[in-house]
């Protein structure tokens, strides 16, 4: 009898041990990654913008969250804790130069390995990692575009390899773009990463849901609304998006591509535009549920 209780007792632990780590392997780890500018305590009171999307995403089951800022030890983006993460969520703005190159780059080769997902929120269209990441799509992009025989020939030039605080005007060829130069030279020029107007009134902007299919997309309603944000003004600077999951557009006409995804490698970056400091953007459902939409469809390793 003993025996037999010994025995059940040790099927029932390896069962236990077992769904524990089904459940593990379910879990989400999300880093929120956030410059903490203090014009952001304006729109979120005692918390910063990063802190605000922590505490909402930690109520929803299956995410492990974490939020740090630029002034964390290695700027939050040591190798350990990037290693223990399957999101990176980040928002930035004037403090882009002081982002180091040699922890952005382990952001880059994680995401670029399929180790990584990257979500950019609003300003953060210049932080170093997005930036870096467009980078990369458009030198993969370049070199789809060219013939099996000219792959192994073309020497290329990269030009604009910091476009940080440089804008563009309505109008400027669109970057990236692929020039012939002499002989087997190719001079690609990267993407700006910025776009030619914006307009921090405060107007209320109109979105839609263009891809309601995609898991990003997933519990939001066709058409939404953002009382008090920033407007930005296409055309983005950016590769060609894989997917546009929204659009945003404004009562005086202007538009933008708001929602949008990318392969790089063999990871996932997604960009979405809402975000203005001074605006609670991040206290209203939708846009906090394309966020943790974002984090579970990045964190998980088959995306498609």
């Amino acid at each position: 009898m003993v025996r037999i209780v010994q025995r059940f007792a040790g099927s029932l632990m390896a069962v236990l041990l077992s769904v524990s780590a089904v459940q593990a392997d379910d879990v989400v780890r999300v880093l929120i990654w956030d410059e903490q500018q203090p014009e952001q305590k304006q729109a979120y009171g005692e918390r910063f913008l990063g802190e605000t999307i922590a505490e909402a995403l930690r109520l929803r089951p299956g995410l492990q969250v974490s939020s740090v800022s630029l002034r964390d030890p290695q700027q939050g983006l040591s190798a350990d804790r990037l290693d223990q993460t399957d999101v990176l969520v980040v928002w930035s703005h004037i403090r882009v130069r002081e982002q180091d190159d040699a922890l952005i780059e382990g952001v880059v080769q994680r995401v670029q390995s399929g180790k990584l997902g990257l979500v950019a929120i609003h300003s953060a269209h210049w932080h170093k990692a997005f930036v870096r990441l467009m980078q990369e799509r458009a030198k993969s992009d370049a070199v789809r575009g060219l013939s099996e025989s000219e792959r192994k020939t073309v020497v290329w030039q990269y030009a604009n390899e910091s476009p940080y605080g440089k804008a563009v005007k309505e109008g400027d060829r669109r970057t990236p773009y692929v020039e012939v130069g002499e002989g087997s030279i190719r001079k690609l020029t990267l993407p700006q990463c910025v776009f030619p107007a914006w307009r921090p009134d405060g107007a209320a902007s109109h979105v839609t849901t263009k891809l309601p299919d995609h898991p990003i997309a997933a519990g939001l309603p066709k058409m939404w609304d953002i009382a008090h944000t920033e407007m930005y003004g296409e055309p983005f600077h950016v590769p060609e998006p894989d997917a546009v999951v929204f659009e945003e557009r404004w009562d005086r006409g202007e538009y933008f591509r708001s929602g949008c995804v990318w392969k790089v490698g063999a990871g996932r970056v997604f960009y979405f535009r809402p975000g203005h400091e001074l605006f609670p953007i991040f206290l209203q459902k939708e846009p906090l549920q394309v966020i943790e939409n974002a984090v579970r469809w990045l964190g998980r390793a088959e995306s498609d």
